[in-house]
């Protein structure tokens, strides 16, 4: 899992680190269960400070979930705390016509992000027939497929404090604000890339 922060490299770009490695919390009735519950809305998973997990940096639990609606999940560190809660509001859910992402970092304010900007979804959707016949054309030939506008920027009530931005093979989340916890930042965009799209790959849906 890598992590984008401001500045760091010449020129003005951002410098990536990586963070921590993933691990699904899989229940006592292992993939099959996670696989149902995620089905609902649920997430659970584990970030580790190594790839020889002895490590942990922080846990996401489901609070509540329901299927295609709001689900809420909390960031717990090493012992326990809760480090943020993180809700996701699916489109045209809420009175919102994009899907919403809500961080509230402990001792933070809520920042608040949708998918994509408004502009290019109008272009999206004017154009979905156009998008199914290079999807289908794509799939034939095994090359890449347009997608779904997949940058989401995080408000708080003054500044723009988080972005993300996701390609066919990649992704990048950066903070623009120094107060961001990278176990918070970490987590969110594991929850994110969890929801990956009917054309993406979510990384937990693996069995």
């Amino acid at each position: 899992m890598r992590v984008a922060g401001p500045g760091g490299r010449e020129g003005g770009g951002s410098e990536e680190t990586t963070l921590g490695y993933l691990e699904r919390d899989l229940p006592s009735g292992g993939p099959e269960a996670y696989l149902a519950a995620r089905k609902e809305g649920a997430r659970t998973f584990l970030l580790w400070a190594d790839a020889y997990r002895q490590h942990l940096l922080a846990r996401v639990v489901t609070r509540s979930a329901t299927k295609g609606g709001t689900a809420v999940f909390e960031v717990l560190g090493a012992r326990g705390e809760t480090l943020a809660v993180v809700s996701r509001n699916p489109a045209l859910h809420g009175g919102h016509g994009r899907s919403r992402w809500t961080v509230e970092q402990a001792g933070r304010p809520a920042a608040v992000g949708v998918k994509g900007h408004l502009f290019w979804w109008w272009v999206w959707w004017l154009l979905l027939p156009l998008w199914v016949a290079i999807a289908v054309g794509s799939f034939v030939a095994g090359g890449d497929i347009a997608r779904m506008p997949r940058s989401i920027r995080w408000k708080t009530s003054q500044e723009e404090v988080l972005v993300w931005h996701s390609g066919t093979d990649d992704f990048a989340l950066t903070a623009l604000a120094d107060w961001w916890d990278p176990r918070v930042t970490a987590a969110l965009a594991a929850l994110v890339k969890s929801y990956d799209g009917w054309l993406g790959t979510p990384w937990d849906e693996g069995k």
